[in-house]
């Protein structure tokens, strides 16, 4: 016997002798408790927003905003990022939640993870996308958390967990070739292995709708309920819509179709850039954090309800400064832009085909949404059993409608498989 196998043979005797000694009771996965501290950033940000220079007037006034973010908004929203804005106040307010990072397939992985009281909470995984973060769901999560009843008057609360995504924010960017369904495997591993979860629900939005959709598909033994705001299948237009599908819309899903197929034809020139080029767009932006802001708040303002800030919304200049702070101070707007190209042959499916689960489906549409799915369609890719269209909100229903985003989650509890 050579000398390497008596000591492979030496170290399995030992496992099988003393279990003290073996990896069994070691943690597999090393969670560290993490603490957000951008301050050191702060001052160059600043700086370079002060410095940066923008024209004195437009250049075609009469455009406004159809050309994309209208000069005397971004010259008001460069002004509160200098005058009013308050990092050190938004920084302690995301350092409220409980955040963790671990390592999963080589991926340092960024997490918030906060749990109810009640013992049977049923865990929530809610997946964020571009130009978004952990901080679309904070207005939410702690009411998650809460005891609550559905419309069923069933009490229900959750652990939730809002990870982000492989490239974003404190999560660092993944291999060149990876895809949502790469991240949906590391998310499994975070609920099951990390976390200690056997079953769990899951919510996604806009890019995140890949891998949560990916988590119900192809992970249907721990997925066990789902639910999307967005769905990662292409819309489809009014007329496919009736000759392929035979579904004649409602007046309030017509306008919402009409919304969606604006964006299908003009309102996806970044979705191309980012596609195809996200290397150039984003090392133009990394060091420009005016650039940045007139990118992301752009989306921001236009893919929300025109009554954004009012009412229940959160959508507020505030808002989107935080948002581009956080891009900009963790380095992460050139990372995050690599998820259309990787996921360029199949991110979104033209071809609807139906989940291979029997785990329930609930689906939230908000009116002014970038994309439109009525709920014959939906139902095409999933178990659906509930669908709420909501007559106010947009494409970040966490903060532009946080309370119909919340009551909708809790309708899961009507229909947990465990």
């Amino acid at each position: 016997m050579k000398p390497h196998s008596v000591i492979v043979a030496a170290h399995a005797l030992l496992s099988l002798a003393s279990p003290s000694a073996t990896h069994r009771d070691q943690p597999k996965y090393d969670i560290r408790p993490f603490r957000i501290d951008l301050d050191h950033g702060v001052p160059r940000m600043l700086d370079l927003v002060r410095e940066a220079r923008l024209p004195e007037r437009p250049e075609y006034p009469s455009l406004g905003d159809s050309a994309g973010i209208d000069l005397d908004v971004l010259k008001g929203l460069r002004e509160e990022w200098l005058n009013s804005f308050d990092w050190p106040k938004e920084q302690a307010s995301m350092n409220d939640f409980k955040h963790f990072t671990v390592q999963i397939e080589g991926l340092k992985i960024h997490f918030i993870h906060e749990k109810a009281a009640d013992p049977s909470a049923i865990p929530l995984i809610l997946a964020h996308g571009w130009p978004g973060s952990f901080l679309e769901f904070a207005p939410i999560i702690r009411n998650l958390t809460q005891q609550a009843n559905t419309s069923t008057n069933k009490s229900t609360s959750f652990n939730v967990v809002v990870p982000s995504l492989p490239g974003f924010a404190f999560s660092s960017p993944p291999p060149a070739n990876w895809t949502i369904d790469d991240t949906a495997r590391v998310y499994n591993t975070l609920m099951t292995d990390v976390l200690g979860y056997k079953t769990f629900a899951v919510f996604g939005t806009d890019w995140g709708s890949g891998p949560s959709y990916s988590l119900y598909n192809n992970f249907n033994a721990t997925t066990r309920a789902a639910h999307f705001a967005f769905v990662p299948f292409l819309p489809k237009t009014v007329d496919a819509l009736k000759v392929d599908d035979n579904i004649t819309l409602t007046s309030a899903e017509a306008f919402e179709e009409a919304e969606s197929e604006t964006w299908l034809t003009t309102g996806q020139g970044y979705f191309g850039e980012q596609t195809t080029d996200p290397n150039t767009l984003g090392l133009a932006l990394y060091d420009n954090p005016v650039g940045q802001l007139a990118w992301i708040g752009d989306k921001y303002i236009d893919y929300s309800d025109p009554r954004a800030g009012t009412g229940v919304s959160l959508v507020t200049h505030n808002e989107i400064l935080r948002e581009v702070s956080l891009y900009y101070l963790t380095r992460s707007f050139l990372s995050s832009v690599f998820i259309y190209s990787q996921n360029k042959a199949d991110g979104f499916k033209q071809n609807y085909v139906k989940a291979n689960t029997d785990a329930p489906m609930l689906f939230s549409a908000f009116k002014y949404n970038i994309a439109f799915w009525p709920p014959q369609l939906v139902s095409k890719v999933g178990n659906l059993v509930l669908y709420h269209n909501h007559d106010f909100g947009g494409h970040f229903p966490g903060i532009d409608n946080p309370p119909a985003l919340l009551a909708d989650l809790r309708e899961i509890g009507n229909y947990w498989l465990e």
